[in-house]
């Protein structure tokens, strides 16, 4: 087979009219040739840090839509279904891989659980890290989230860490804010890159201690902007990655959409597909072709190098997408769950206080970061309840795994005038988080979720939404554009209800992520962030 068009050489930034011929899906060869197609083929586009369950889909009916936007690999961190699951979700998540052609590339989930000040479906040691590491499948140790246990040291963290070492392969870090000699203790320890950089300043002092640093753009953390300028000049070293991609997002684009963006900035179109289709590969060791001869046939067919319109997608020779139409087949799978806790009662969410001033969380649009501030107290009958009119709602977090009584605090900006939303999707441990503007709702949100064995809701006085995740409680057993329509439709519902975040389901799936300052929720109580231990709602 031959394809035609002008082929773009991105490590020696030169572009040509050529053909490239494949035969046993690998590049046999490319010849320059005088033909008159001007569609450009370049290598494929890699996710260079992705979670696939936060796509509430399973990695093949994830494939099934990435490739129609020219993505053809992934680094995937599978702790998610990890911190549900342990190992068997794991190894769910490499085998219904294996079932597509799209590369996933799976690390081993070094934070499982995230922290000891949560409850979690599984732990994943040192020992599993070992077993892990010594698979062909997993090419490296995902993102050390624990860095406090990195800086001071803690033993169990290092031998995971030296475990990748022995068996060469790849540390990826999560160090959001991390300056200065703890930024250098992090880094000594061989951790090799960072996708939690939100301002420039940070991600400049990183590069030049010698980090990889992954631009995100995902669906609540979008940190671009903030770090698309250190682009030019620190290409070698720079990645883009989604971290967390919701359905209805998935669909309409991926990395395309963020090369069309910095391209747009003037910046340099083989600095940015270094970036999207080169570094990563380089980087994990990943076997995923780069459009040289005797490479695997790994490439894509773009309309120009400015929109980055994708007209085709190969994988190993084949095609996978054409104009926007995918070829993946939907493949067949068993469910797996964890979920073992009874309905709850609107009394279980009361929180009696006589605290004439609360600490609350503020949650930030577009940021996995959240402020700490102080607000006056609403107390009805004894009861902390939510003041709508001031924007600071009660939230809970539910252990999903056993029967506990609930954790309770106070978030602003989530902008509920209605109802309740919640989700099964709290990372990183991943019991039921909700917020809503009374007791009765926010109960109500949380029994249908129990009663689904996981999902994602919104109710109010007379409409309950659910998109049911019966697998590890966190993704679809359905086609992508069937979990996007409806994730669409229930994110339509919250914004309904007063919200004006972007992506309030996403946003509030980050508030219980305790690795990620300053306060957020667990299900064992309120935690700061910034000292790592746990606080109080009440300020006397």
């Amino acid at each position: 087979m031959i394809v035609q068009g002008k082929i773009v050489d991105i490590v020696n930034k030169k572009i040509f009219k050529g053909e490239v011929e494949i035969e046993n899906g690998k590049i046999k060869s490319i010849r320059e040739s005088n033909h008159a197609v001007e569609k450009y083929i370049l290598p494929g586009f890699v996710d260079a840090h992705i979670h696939i369950e936060s796509s509430m889909l399973v990695p093949s009916e994830f494939a099934k839509i990435a490739v129609t936007h020219g993505t053809v690999a992934t680094v995937s961190d599978p702790h998610e279904i990890a911190n549900v699951l342990g190992l068997e979700g794991v190894y769910f998540m490499i085998d219904n891989g294996k079932k597509v052609p799209l590369k996933f590339n799976f690390g081993a989930p070094s934070c499982v659980p995230a922290t000891s000040f949560e409850s979690a479906g599984a732990v994943i040691d040192s020992e599993d890290i070992k077993v892990l590491l010594q698979n062909p499948d997993i090419k490296y140790l995902a993102e050390m989230m624990n860095y406090p246990g990195v800086i001071h040291q803690d033993s169990e963290v290092l031998k995971k860490i030296a475990w990748a070492k022995y068996f060469g392969k790849p540390v990826d870090g999560h160090a959001p804010g991390l300056r200065g000699k703890s930024l250098w203790k992090y880094i000594a320890a061989g951790i090799k890159t960072d996708h939690e950089c939100f301002t420039y300043k940070e991600g400049l002092e990183k590069l030049q201690r010698g980090m990889k640093v992954i631009i995100r753009e995902g669906s609540a953390a979008k940190n671009f902007e903030a770090l698309i300028d250190l682009l030019p000049e620190h290409y070698e070293n720079m990645m883009f990655c989604s971290d967390d991609k919701h359905p209805d997002d998935l669909l309409v684009g991926h990395l395309n959409q963020l090369c069309e963006r910095a391209v747009a900035k003037g910046i340099d179109v083989f600095k940015v597909l270094k970036a999207a289709c080169v570094n990563p590969v380089k980087h994990y060791n990943l076997d995923v072709g780069l459009l040289n001869e005797g490479d695997d046939a790994d490439f894509i067919v773009v309309e120009d190098l400015e929109k980055f319109n994708v007209l085709q997608t190969y994988i190993n020779g084949e095609l996978v997408a054409e104009n926007g139409e995918s070829f993946v087949k939907s493949v067949e799978f068993d469910v797996l769950n964890n979920f073992n806790t009874d309905v709850k009662k609107n009394s279980d969410f009361e929180f009696h206080s006589a605290s004439e001033k609360i600490r609350v969380i503020e949650a930030l649009d577009g940021e996995l970061v959240t402020n700490e501030i102080e607000t006056d107290s609403l107390i009805k009958d004894g009861n902390l309840v939510s003041d709508v009119d001031n924007d600071v709602l009660k939230m809970t977090v539910v252990n999903r795994y056993k029967n506990a009584e609930p954790a309770i605090a106070f978030i602003k900006n989530f902008g509920l005038k209605e109802g309740a939303i919640a989700s099964s999707v709290g990372h990183d441990s991943h019991n039921i988080i909700a917020v809503g503007v009374s007791d009765e709702a926010i109960c109500k949100a949380v029994n249908l979720l129990i009663e689904n064995k996981g999902g994602i809701c919104a109710v109010n006085d007379s409409i309950e939404k659910v998109v049911a995740l019966p697998v590890a409680g966190i993704m679809s057993d359905q086609p992508a554009d069937v979990i996007g329509k409806a994730y669409a439709e229930l994110d339509e519902m919250a914004k309904e209800m007063g919200s004006k975040l972007k992506a309030p389901y996403m946003t509030l799936s980050f508030m219980a992520l305790l690795v990620i300052p300053a306060l957020k929720l667990s299900d064992k109580g309120l935690f700061d962030g910034n000292s790592f231990k746990f606080t109080s709602v009440e300020i006397k």
